[in-house]
């Protein structure tokens, strides 16, 4: 049995999502603000309701308003004598709701007994919804009349007050504003949410259930007459523990912790964590077994020993006492026991400590100095607390220990859902990629579950690093896209995209980009555009080029990839799966049509590019006078009003050599002749060697534009690019320098849609209600 999928509505700006869920570990990726949180805080809300209680924001803001109307409606008709009609309809579309969609085998139906649709169902695909809903409505209804009738007597009474007030003839001052809560529906349920709403269980049907369409769910709808479930039925099915961002690492605690607490508690630390462990499984006070003898032996003899000394120290003291007249001879005597409790040896800040090692003048290396758990590097202290807090949940999963003894442990559920947010907190980037490695199977490592079929874990993790992305395969990558109001909402909402649909199953191309992606270490999950480039040079002045003249793509989450024209394709089913803007920054590639070698570019002639990327992606052009005269609109293809991709090569400059009075039309190769031709005077007096020279020689020695062209394609044949670069990053006049052309383009095309997607709102919304 296993989790197959999620569909969260109306929860936040979740409006209506589907998160497929792998039978491992399932990774949230995306960009700030695109709502992995939400959808991490969803399924602690629903899924452990008790530590985690729903507040009036977790409703989607565009229900807002449809939850006062149905107030306004109730004040309404009370105010005109009417009846009012108390039901559920109006609010089942505005409630936030979790469905769980199971895989359930034939062999496992009796965990799902609650919630099997028809008595012919044998095994399969098994939903349940839970819903945040009114548990009274008439309580609800009678609360909310009593609180809006009260609030209107203030109301009444401060205007009067105001009214009969003596007016100050000097000073005009308007009477104070009043605020009188509630102002309305929701007004009133921010402060009695929780004790009118509740999670409910609905059983679904798995045939109704409906795809996604335009990127959002499209949950079941339930019928008026639809009876929740009596009782939990996820009790018994899921175990659910979860590790959330904020983990206090480093902080004393402040205030006495519950012994009972479950281990890996938020925002405990690790001695806390290890005194939490040993009183749930391994406390020989707690259901002792002969295992413990040894152990319980050794407490009562020390207590007896403590109890004498503690005799002998008091007695002065009460020999005073008795000086005082008390006890008399009826009186009872006063003695000083102890009582010992194992668990007291750890309740300290110093119960974990580090040793660290000491070299003694003979040279022998001994662990003498102690450090507290505090004066830890707060990354060593993230590993440990997380990976003991694995260790927790797995052992209180399968009650281990003095847990097995437990009245509750007679049921193991077969279902493990983990929840960690956010593990990369103060780890290196090699310790996050070794902990999203070894994760998984930390959770699994028990005699019990090594070969188990029947028991599943499932690992959901939240994140923002790109180390712990690239160690993750894209079959695991749930990538969240944010989406501003007016596109399918009247709200900003998110949509999900599974990325294990991407390239398809174990392709050439997955396997490409898989491995290039580790290899680049690249944001591009979490970015809000991305500029993929050609060769090294580009790689190095790019952003630079970005950081001298463009301030505003400077102040973006933009992620930079050095992949060149001939691979860059490869990447477009990820780039348009996720949705994100990109720049294509490539190069003309021109060859000959009929001999097929490479060749400066040069209209009327016959050539074609060799770019593949210019020939199968952006813009599907070949012939290379078609590509040199296309304009802007050509070079942009679009998907929506937020995700366009653009691509930029060399395209023909007005030029003036150093000297000449005459403009001439130059035609560059690549990247780095483009920047030459731009800056003609810079270069024809730029000291340096290899390719410097080649250019400065080039220009000084040429005699038109076309005869430099020449030289410099000659050049570039065997010329160190990269070495190219770093010379001109050296240069003084670095920031004087003039972006080539068709970068420029680019970049500021770019500029422009990042300053429209970066909007809440977008122009001339839709009308669809949200």
């Amino acid at each position: 049995m296993n989790i197959e999928f999620i569909e969260i509505a109306s929860f936040r700006k979740l409006l209506s999502i589907r998160i497929d869920l792998s039978t491992t570990t399932t990774l949230f990726v995306g960009a700030n603000n695109s709502g992995k949180t939400s959808a991490m805080l969803a399924l602690r809300r629903f899924l452990s309701p008790r530590r985690c209680l729903f507040e009036i924001h977790d409703f989607t803001l565009c229900h807002w308003p449809a939850i006062n109307s149905i107030g306004e409606g109730w004040i309404a008709a009370r105010a005109g004598g009417e009846i009012v009609n108390i039901v559920i309809d109006p609010w089942v579309e505005l409630l936030p709701t979790l469905d769980l969609w199971l895989q359930v085998g034939p062999g496992e139906m009796h965990h799902v007994r609650d919630l099997i649709p028809t008595l012919d169902w044998e095994g399969g695909r098994l939903g349940v919804r839970l819903r945040y809903e009114p548990k009274d409505l008439n309580l609800l209804y009678k609360e909310f009349m009593a609180a809006i009738s009260d609030a209107d007597v203030i109301r009444r009474a401060a205007l009067e007050a105001a009214e009969t007030a003596t007016p100050d003839a000097e000073s005009q001052v308007a009477p104070p504003k009043l605020t009188v809560w509630p102002a309305c529906l929701t007004d009133f349920l921010g402060k009695r949410l929780g004790s009118h709403f509740a999670i409910r269980a609905y059983a679904l049907d798995p045939a109704k259930l409906a795809a996604p369409q335009k990127s959002q769910a499209r949950p079941q709808i339930l019928g008026a007459a639809s009876l929740p479930l009596e009782g939990d039925p996820l009790k018994g099915l899921i175990c659910v523990h979860d590790i959330p961002a904020q983990r206090g690492l480093g902080e004393e605690p402040t205030g006495d912790d519950d012994d009972d607490s479950p281990a890996g508690s938020p925002s405990s630390r690790l001695s806390d964590q290890l005194r939490s462990y040993w009183a749930k499984h391994l406390d020989p006070a707690k259901s002792p077994d002969p295992k413990d003898i040894g152990a319980l032996q050794a407490i009562e003899a020390a207590q007896e020993a403590f109890d004498k000394r503690l005799t002998e120290s008091f007695a002065a003291a009460f020999s005073e006492v008795e000086g005082m007249g008390y006890p008399g001879v009826t009186d009872p005597r006063p003695r000083v026991s102890t009582r010992l409790k194992p668990i007291d040896g750890l309740n300290h800040s110093t119960a974990i400590s580090f040793e660290v090692d000491v070299i003694e003048e003979s040279g022998v290396v001994t662990p003498l100095l102690r450090l507290p758990e505090s004066n830890n590097g707060l990354g060593y202290q993230n590993l440990i607390s997380m990976i003991f807090r694995l260790m927790s949940f797995r052992d209180a999963w399968m009650r281990v220990g003095k847990a097995s003894k437990s009245p509750t442990a007679t049921i193991t559920e077969p279902l493990h859902l983990v929840l960690v947010e956010e593990p990369e907190a103060h780890l290196h980037a090699q310790v996050q990629q070794v902990f999203i490695k070894k994760a998984y199977s930390v959770l699994r490592a028990h005699d019990g579950l090594k070969e188990s079929t029947e028991l599943c874990t499932q690992l959901v993790v939240s994140t923002h690093s790109s180390h712990v992305a690239h160690e993750t395969s894209f079959s695991s990558l749930r990538y969240f896209r944010r989406l501003p109001a007016g596109m399918v909402a009247k709200v900003p909402v998110s949509t999900v995209v599974n990325l294990s649909e991407v390239f398809g199953t174990a392709s050439a191309t997955e396997r490409f980009v898989t491995r290039y992606l580790r290899s680049q270490h690249a944001d591009l999950f979490f970015a809000d555009a991305a500029i993929l480039v050609e060769g090294p040079a580009e790689r190095m002045l790019l952003p630079n080029f970005i950081r001298e003249h463009y301030d505003p793509l400077n102040q973006c989450y933009i992620t930079l990839l050095e992949i060149g024209g001939s691979h860059a394709h490869r990447l477009q089913s990820l780039i348009e799966h996720l949705g994100l803007l990109t720049l294509i920054v490539t190069d003309l590639d021109t060859l000959d049509k009929r001999g097929g070698s490479s060749v400066q570019p040069s209209p009327g002639v016959e050539q074609v590019t060799n770019n593949a990327t210019l020939k199968t992606w952006v813009p599907k052009l070949e012939d290379a006078d078609l590509l040199l005269n296309a304009d802007g609109k050509v070079k942009v293809e679009i998907h929506d009003q937020l995700f366009e991709i653009r691509v930029a090569y060399q395209v023909p400059l007005k030029v003036t050599r150093p000297g000449a009075s005459v403009e001439e039309t130059a035609y560059p190769y690549t990247f780095e002749d483009a920047l030459v031709f731009e800056n003609l005077s810079f270069f024809s007096t730029f000291a340096g060697s290899g390719l410097v020279k080649k250019f400065r020689d080039a220009i000084n020695d040429g005699t038109s534009a076309a005869d430099i062209g020449k030289r410099f394609f000659v050049a570039l044949k065997d010329g160190k690019k990269a070495e190219f670069a770093l010379d001109v990053l050296e240069a003084e006049a670095f920031s004087k320098l003039t972006v080539p052309h068709y970068i420029a383009e680019g970049l500021e095309w770019l500029q422009g849609q990042l300053k429209k997607k970066q909007v809440e709102v977008l122009p001339n919304p839709k009308e669809e209600a949200a």
